[in-house]
């Protein structure tokens, strides 16, 4: 796994060994930065963009957003078995320090609060057999952390059946071998 494109171009990503910890494919992942580039279905870009990275695993995402210009990257992990190869993806970037790393539950009900900026995008790639990814947008909403013109990019199983349609516009949906990504914008 390898960074696509912009400033860090080519450079390795480390992957865990063990198999709790789903990395996103760099399919997938080109296919998310090419219709955030290209879509004219909403107006969020990476450049100068404040990117929350929730369920980050290795950091392909958020690093990716790095690479690109993001202005500010907070990535969100609790997994033991998988920060240290977060940090260390982080830290062999050496001259970037527009990150933050919240070693926190996603769940867990102060998590949102300590958030200290509102973010353009926010990228979501829980477990898959995580069914409570419902009630954490609600959360999100709740919490106002989302820019009026900002998006939410979920990696889901193809086969979820997930209602985002209540809380979020879903805008776009594209499939991608047992992938799904989901692109929503806020109704209000």
């Amino acid at each position: 796994m390898r960074v696509i494109s912009g400033s860090f171009k080519g450079k390795k990503i480390f992957e865990p060994k063990d198999n709790k910890t789903r990395p996103l494919k760099d399919l997938a992942k080109e296919s998310i930065f090419n219709i955030i580039e290209h879509s004219n279905k909403f107006n969020a870009q990476i450049i100068d963009s404040n990117i929350l990275d929730l369920f980050s695993g290795v950091g392909s995402f958020g690093i990716e957003c790095l690479s690109r210009g993001s202005k500010k990257v907070v990535f969100i992990e609790n997994y033991s078995g998988v920060l240290p190869i977060l940090k260390k993806n982080l830290s062999s970037l050496k001259i970037v320090k527009n990150y933050e790393i919240l070693e926190n539950d996603i769940y867990s009900n102060k998590l949102l609060s300590k958030l200290k900026n509102k973010f353009d995008i926010i990228f979501l790639d829980p477990p898959f057999k995580d069914k409570n990814v419902d009630t954490f947008l609600l959360k999100l909403k709740n919490f106002k952390i989302l820019n009026k013109n900002g998006i939410i990019i979920i990696h889901r199983h193809k086969d979820d059946n997930d209602d985002f349609s209540k809380k979020f516009k879903v805008v776009d949906e594209k499939k991608y071998g047992i992938s799904k990504i989901s692109f929503l914008t806020d109704l209000n």
